[in-house]
């Protein structure tokens, strides 16, 4: 672990990457270097958004990715109260709070599985250093149709309430009494038409089935990325295979050392595999055979779909059969 950390204090002067930055404060907080997470704290603390009371990171300056951002400032809160908990660093702590909890859906979680684990862990440390037994706070809700009180005490503190809001249009206000900390939510739910499907990602896929000894089909896939930035973040190619078919060995194994390709798994009748990123304008292209074991009547397409890791909703899908 010593060798470890040496090495990765190498890189404690690249700031070129605010994810790697957050990442790193929070190891050498967990190995109780004072001195290098304080060096990357107050890198991150110069580069750190502040708004109206809160405190996030984004990767870059155009970075859109939510899922990130709750991942960098998760990391963060961790190395903020991983060793101390002065009034100050809690002060900043709450602020950070502020943020991640508006970033929270109705049911409590993030835009993605990753983000949600490293946010709840992050919250539940949060909690953990300014819970109190003691202490109440009234919560008083003023709307346009009337008042809503919450009464939160030691007795009904892990309690979730919640109260239904009669009228969507007007004036709120919130006030709270008491001592202790309590966290709000307000959820507004509406229809909209949906927006159009616009992707910055594409993926196509060309089968050639052969027929001869042991039928296979050899997927020629191409994956490419038109968006703003120069690069993306890491992306999932998330090949469904068809009825009847399974992946040939030597073609995973080829797969796995593939250009860009992190890694590969196969999970559930699908291959998944992580690519490291696209270049902006610079289709990739790669292999895999299929091997069918099984002939299936009136077999039904399988889909491909190339995604963002971080932002799900970035997709593009294509069919594919055995013709």
């Amino acid at each position: 672990m010593h060798k470890s950390l040496s090495w990765l204090k190498e890189s404690t002067n690249d700031f070129s990457n605010t994810y790697t930055t957050a990442l790193l404060a929070y190891v050498f907080s967990l190995a109780g270097d004072m001195e290098t997470r304080a060096h990357l704290l107050q890198h991150l603390d110069s580069i750190a958004i502040k708004q109206g009371g809160s405190t996030h990171w984004t990767q870059t300056a155009s970075e859109t990715s939510a899922s990130l951002s709750v991942e960098i400032s998760s990391y963060v809160l961790m190395a903020k109260l991983s060793h101390s908990h002065s009034a100050e660093d809690l002060g900043y702590a709450s602020s950070i709070i502020r943020w991640l909890t508006s970033q929270q859906n109705y049911y409590g979680g993030f835009s993605s599985t990753q983000d949600t684990v490293v946010a709840l862990q992050a919250l539940s440390l949060y909690s953990s250093v300014g819970f109190s037994p003691a202490g109440s706070n009234t919560v008083t809700v003023q709307s346009p149709s009337g008042q809503l009180t919450f009464n939160v005490n030691p007795a009904n503190k892990l309690l979730y309430q919640e109260k239904m809001l009669q009228d969507a249009t007007g004036k709120y206000s919130l006030e709270v009494k008491g001592t202790g900390c309590a966290s709000v939510q307000i959820s507004l739910h509406y229809n909209i038409p949906p927006p159009p499907d616009v992707s910055t990602l594409r993926v196509e896929v060309k089968p050639e089935y052969d027929t001869s000894q042991t039928p296979k089909l050899t997927l020629q896939i191409q994956s490419h990325y038109s968006g703003k930035e120069e690069s993306t973040n890491m992306l999932i190619l998330d090949i469904a295979l068809l009825s009847g078919f399974i992946p040939d060995p030597q073609s995973l194994k080829d797969l796995e050392g593939a250009l860009l390709v992190d890694r590969v798994e196969q999970k559930d009748g699908h291959v998944l595999v992580y690519l490291k990123e696209l270049i902006k304008d610079t289709p990739v292209n790669h292999r895999l055979v299929l091997l069918q074991q099984i002939p299936v009547h009136n077999l039904k397409p399988a889909v491909i779909a190339l995604y963002d890791y971080y932002q799900p909703s970035d997709r593009a899908e294509r069919e594919y059969n055995a013709k």
